[in-house]
């Protein structure tokens, strides 16, 4: 991984030294070419750690994509536009590539540029060092993507519902979007684009942008984003998609056999929204859509502009999983609109968004409901740090991360988004939910289309809320929750009288009851969790038989109450779910799921061969981001 970024110059010769891994010992260089122009590197500033791009000094201020879609090959192919913003006297421009062909580069003269291309880094790919001229204010790259890009996966048609048309989906966060466009993927550059996409005729291509609803004869589209965003949330998909409307800005796209089981689920997305703009402000991207992909989407949502992508299995078939959506959307103000500028403030991204989910879930749903929320994400929230705290990853339960030399996707834990939310509800606690609000509700607009780091949020937070207030920083300790380990002395204990319900019934079937007397008419998702979760590795192998004979876990449709089903038969080895649980493993491909049940098999010989067995039946529909995690898990080699 990158720590720091030098450019100079020596005899004309541009040398980019990154420094990876621990105490820099891997140093990459530029091939060696004259005539390519130099900069000042005290002009520089290393902003971060994960980009090789300089937008201190130039910086992107639109992109238009041209790009044809190769199902065949399994490429991009086409070209981009860049738009530049020239802050200094620079004349190197660095973007960051990475598995990409780089045919030629015009710059907007007509001319031809010369470009190097660093050695490959590990995660990072490679420096593309752009020589312009003076008057340089556009350049154009002509490229292709690799078969193997992973931010794109390429899905045959029998790995859709449909079964009939092939499938293409994106997923850039949060360094992947430079294996499909050249650019300066870095949370904290913002900027518009627009694109022409072309494909089959049979397929729509949507974006993270203004999109069309139907199929267009020829199969191109074209599309615009006027507000400025961050690389990692440029998103494609193509595929034989249909929408339906779901109220006054929103609506769901989906594979045709499934948009109305889909549009029922979402009902309530039209007042999540207003309850949103209620809370903190208008939504301010005019049109909210989700886009239901297929199972093989790595996350459970991704918060694209305009066009949440969304995995299925939160169709559950009662609305029970739906607060995903309420996320995603909440990301519309916390993540989009206001932007972690480094992933090492991911927190600002993801903590504050689960913060406003669970306002928002309560304002729809009610406080039960929310309670129910907030007592499960302590839960695993707790557990999360006791794992990284015998992984001896004590300074990943913090806060701000430093993740220098690291792959950011590090830092994709509950620590960000659980942790940052419970240090949200102590300022709430501390001042006031109404003082809050309107805290919150001036950080959005004050911030807009900004990126947001830790210590600017510090500032920002003691200017306009805390105001130097000494006895509010004592009962809000904003430095333990920021930099400090795990959770302070101070963080919530959410309580909640539903689940208080479920541990009496745990404790009764510990005692010795029977699981058919179980009082769990009305259960939901989150009754079903916590009750799973509270005798984790309290079960025998036959009270585990005795309740899926009552209640037929091992086949439940909903995939979060598998996920927790499934580890407490691989902890007493319980064989008859395991054909389930490979149908499960065989046909999910969302990291969240996989990961947990992988871990839980490997700690057997047994159990590691039985995974091994099923994940090279499985591989083919995973995504990158997933695969990569579960052969890290099982120890194989790529």
């Amino acid at each position: 991984m990158i720590n720091t970024n030098t450019f100079t110059k020596i005899s004309s010769i541009v040398i980019l030294f990154i420094c990876t891994l621990s105490s820099c010992k891997n140093n990459t260089t530029l091939q060696q070419d004259s005539d390519l122009g130099s900069e000042n590197p005290d002009a520089r500033t290393v902003v971060d750690a994960h980009s090789f791009s300089n937008p201190s000094d130039i910086a992107i201020d639109h992109m238009h994509l041209d790009l044809s879609v190769d199902f065949a090959k399994k490429v991009l192919s086409g070209s981009v536009r860049l738009d530049l913003n020239r802050k200094t006297k620079a004349e190197v421009l660095h973007l960051d590539s990475r598995q990409l062909n780089i045919e030629k580069i015009l710059l907007d003269d007509g001319s031809e540029a010369k470009y190097l291309l660093s050695e490959d880094v590990e995660y990072f790919g490679q420096d593309l060092a752009i020589n312009l001229k003076k008057k340089t204010k556009s350049i154009t790259i002509f490229y292709k993507t690799s078969p193997n890009a992973e931010a794109l996966q390429w899905l045959k048609p029998e790995q859709t519902a449909g079964g009939k048309h092939p499938y293409l989906f994106s997923q850039s966060q949060a360094i992947l979007a430079r294996t499909w466009i050249p650019c300066q993927d870095s949370p904290g550059v913002k900027f518009t684009y627009s694109a022409t996409i072309k494909t089959d005729s049979n397929l729509i291509a949507l974006m993270s942008a203004e999109n069309g609803r139907e199929k267009t004869e020829d199969g191109v589209y074209h599309f615009k984003m006027n507000q400025p965003v961050s690389s990692y949330l440029l998103a494609l998909t193509v595929g034989d998609l249909q929408y339906q409307s779901l109220g006054r800005n929103c609506g769901v796209y989906a594979e045709p056999n499934m948009v109305e089981k889909c549009a029922w689920e979402f009902s309530d997305m039209q007042s999540m929204i207003d309850s949103a703009e209620a809370l903190y402000g208008k939504y301010v991207w005019e049109q909210y859509d989700v886009v239901v992909l297929p199972p093989s989407f790595p996350f459970g949502g991704m918060e694209n502009p305009r066009l949440t992508f969304a995995t299925p299995t939160i169709i559950a078939g009662d609305r029970s999983l739906v607060a995903l959506i309420a996320h995603e959307l909440a990301h519309s103000w916390s993540g989009n609109l206001v932007t972690n500028e480094t992933w090492n403030d991911f927190w600002l991204n993801e903590g504050f968004t689960v913060y406003f989910e669970q306002r928002i879930m309560e304002k729809v749903f009610g406080k039960a409901y929310e309670e129910m929320e907030t007592k499960l994400g302590m839960g695993g929230l707790k557990e999360t740090i006791e794992r990284l705290t015998n992984e001896n990853k004590v300074e990943d339960t913090h806060l701000y991360l430093e993740l220098t030399g690291r792959n950011p996707d590090d830092g994709l834990t509950d620590i960000a988004y659980e942790k940052g939310r419970f240090f949200l509800q102590t300022i709430e606690y501390a001042v006031g939910r109404d003082k809050f609000d309107i805290f919150l509700k001036k950080y959005f607009e004050e911030n807009a289309f900004k990126p947001m780091n830790t210590a600017r949020f510090e500032a920002y937070l003691d200017e306009h809320l805390l105001k130097g207030d000494s006895s509010l920083y004592a009962k809000i300790q904003p430095k333990a929750w920021i930099y400090g380990p795990g959770l302070p002395d101070n963080a919530p204990n959410p309580q909640s009288e539903e689940l208080d319900k479920v541990e009496v019934e745990a404790v009764r079937y510990m005692n010795g009851d029977k699981a058919t007397r179980l009082k769990t008419k009305n259960w939901t998702t989150h009754h079903w969790l916590y009750f799973l979760r509270g005798l984790r590795h309290k079960m025998d192998i036959n009270q585990i038989a005795e309740l899926d004979n009552a209640y037929d876990l091992s086949n439940s449709g909903n995939n979060e109450i598998l996920c927790d089903w499934f580890q407490h038969c691989i902890d007493v080895d319980y064989q008859p779910a395991y054909p389930s649980m490979e149908r499960f493993l065989t046909s999910v491909g969302r990291r969240k799921f996989l990961s947990p049940l992988y871990k839980e098999l490997v700690k057997t010989e047994e159990g590691k061969a039985w995974a091994k067995r099923v994940y090279e039946i499985a591989k083919p529909g995973y995504h990158s981001v997933s695969s990569n995690s579960i052969e890290a898990i099982l120890g194989i080699k790529s």
